[in-house]
């Protein structure tokens, strides 16, 4: 089964069985609604333990959530550097809206520019908050490619292959 990470439990808190979640998914609003259903993966294991979220509230810059039935610290202990996830069912298009794709569709596709020359493989995506960048793993070095309009002219997710208008100093 292929598995997404969506948050990275980083502690405890409190006794009454909450869990400080760092978020690692751009749609925190449903991944972490109440009711939702999450595979919780404790550190160095390779079987998740399902949970349903019961309670969600926003602390600083961490997510707070509790669990159905865990009601206690010493049952979500064990989770404490653990890894919150969701299968590849659970990646339903209704979360992107028009010209947005999943962060697993778009880290390893090529990218080329209009002209036809291959300019590198996209290992990362950072999120800046204005524009996500590409990270662009090239023959000599990495580039930095915004995901703008003026800039990425089409996606192939099928064919894993991006074109790029190379403006001045892009590269």
């Amino acid at each position: 089964m292929e598995w997404f990470n969506v948050g990275r439990i980083v502690n405890t808190h409190g006794i009454r069985g909450e869990v400080r979640i760092l978020s690692t998914t751009d749609f925190e609003e449903k991944r972490f609604a109440v009711g939702q259903k999450l595979a919780a993966f404790k550190k160095d294991d390779k079987k998740p333990t399902w949970v349903t979220i019961e309670t969600v509230r926003r602390h600083k810059n961490f997510i707070l959530l509790t669990f159905e039935g865990m009601d206690n610290i010493n049952l979500v202990e064990p989770f404490k550097e653990g890894m919150l996830k969701v299968t590849k069912d659970q990646m339903t298009d209704d979360l992107l809206e028009e010209n947005e794709y999943f962060f697993h569709e778009i880290i390893g596709c090529t990218v080329v520019s209009e002209e036809g020359e291959t300019i590198g493989v996209i290992k990362d995506i950072l999120q800046t908050g204005a524009n996500d960048v590409w990270v662009v793993k090239g023959a000599k070095k990495e580039h930095y490619i915004p995901y703008i309009e003026d800039i990425v002219k089409d996606i192939d997710v099928d064919e894993q292959k991006i074109v790029v208008h190379v403006m001045e100093g892009l590269l």
